[in-house]
């Protein structure tokens, strides 16, 4: 395949994807879209998580009409095996994104993706299996980072212009055509993906972009001749998805959640937290992830000694250990301290049924004063020695001097012959 195909396919994956995601963009920020039944998220919402089948639609029809032409007929069988393979994971994505679907389906599908790829490239039993294994753990590291605004479609476009310059530098063009379309797809798609987004990825865009990478670095590492370092250069292209996995396994290990449990621990996350801005991190990111590829690539090329690959991975290491050091986490919620312990109640209660009581004696007290009358005396406690009748104790009722018991006054206002009445009936 010429410079010039590659060259024909890349622009037309950047016009089919632009085209698709402005008209995407202008029937999701339609206003006066009504909400889904049943308390869903509102259509506009769904239609932005899914426009990554913009990019999607953008970079198969131009890779595929590359294909139909001949343009890569020393390698048509493994590139049309990787473009159906992430076409296939990229239809679960879609419909993750509308409903979503377990995990372990999700890894099944990937997983016969990635044999495909290998079946149809043509590998060593030995070295299918390894392709495999890291096709699918690639794929999810990358569909990871689609946890901030362009975030995933930068890193994604760095990428593959390593993996581009990796197949050219190799001496197999062919294989450079799927990593040109995702390079000019991605960049049209950043337009309605950079903050604030217009357009999401979703699970159909960031597992189509991870997949196509990992198949990719797969069959050029396959292919590289003999005496390149591929076996070091092309797994650095992926150090930034897999720092950010590594990140958020460690993370969640420490705090004792689930791993499958999504939460706000990623490096866009992390950096959020000190203060940098969405775009901030995206940028911040990608030229992080350029490193590494850079490295990769030139050590690919043989311009540098595979050890030179030592100075990112340290340096990723360290960054990694630094965002692990910034909570991501919110403080568990404690429970209130208890005031007091259940041998102290019934002593506290009989305190306030004493206090009741003496409130009310005296409340009577003093209504009995107001009224002229005598103040009847406080009725002693049951059960307390000595209060027994016959023994001297008082009965609690006032006398008079002829030991006759005194009456309260009559509302009336006459207490004095109220009185003096009730002397003659006793």
């Amino acid at each position: 395949m010429n410079v010039l195909g590659i060259i024909a396919s890349g622009v037309a994956a950047l016009f089919i994807t632009v085209a698709l995601a402005k008209s995407a963009r202008r029937v999701a920020l339609r206003p006066h879209i009504p909400d889904e039944p049943g308390g869903r998220a509102p259509r506009a919402e769904a239609l932005r998580r899914t426009g990554g089948a913009t990019a999607v639609l953008g970079i198969g029809t131009a890779t595929g009409a590359a294909l139909w032409l001949g343009a890569a007929d020393e390698a048509a069988g493994s590139v049309g095996g990787l473009l159906a393979g992430a076409g296939a994971v990229a239809a679960l994505g879609l419909v993750h994104d509308l409903k979503p679907l377990w995990a372990a389906l999700r890894l099944a599908v990937q997983t016969a993706a990635a044999v495909l790829v290998v079946c149809l490239a043509g590998l060593s039993p030995a070295a299918g299996v390894l392709a495999v294994v890291w096709i699918v753990l690639v794929t999810n590291a990358f569909a990871l980072l689609d946890h901030a605004d362009g975030l995933l479609t930068a890193v994604g476009l760095v990428t593959a212009a390593g993996l581009l310059a990796c197949a050219f530098v190799g001496g197999d063009p062919a294989l450079a055509l799927l990593p040109a379309t995702l390079v000019a797809g991605l960049a049209g798609f950043l337009l309605h993906n950079w903050h604030p987004a217009r357009l999401r990825l979703g699970a159909c865009g960031a597992q189509f972009t991870g997949f196509a990478l990992a198949a990719s670095g797969a069959l050029i590492q396959a292919a590289a001749p003999s005496g390149r370092a591929a076996w070091a250069a092309l797994p650095a292209l992926a150090t930034v998805a897999l720092a950010d996995s590594a990140l958020v396994l460690i993370s969640r290990r420490r705090a004792a959640r689930s791993p499958l449990r999504a939460t706000d621990d990623h490096i866009a996350h992390r950096l959020r937290r000190v203060r940098v801005t969405v775009p901030g991190a995206a940028v911040l990111t990608a030229l992080w992830a350029g490193v590494p590829v850079a490295t990769g690539a030139l050590v690919y090329a043989e311009l540098l000694h595979p050890a030179f690959l030592l100075l990112p991975l340290a340096g990723t290491a360290a960054a990694v250990y630094a965002l692990l050091r910034i909570p991501a986490y919110a403080p568990p919620r404690t429970a209130p301290p208890r005031t007091g312990s259940s041998r102290t109640a019934p002593s506290r209660t009989a305190t306030s049924r004493a206090t009741q009581d003496r409130t009310i004696t005296a409340r009577r007290r003093t209504e009995a004063a107001d009224a002229g009358a005598a103040i009847p005396a406080a009725a002693p406690a049951t059960g307390v020695k000595g209060s027994a009748p016959g023994r001297g104790a008082p009965t609690g009722t006032a006398r008079t001097s002829a030991g006759h018991p005194t009456v309260p006054p009559p509302p009336n206002g006459r207490p004095a012959e109220a009185a003096t009445a009730a002397a003659e009936r006793g």
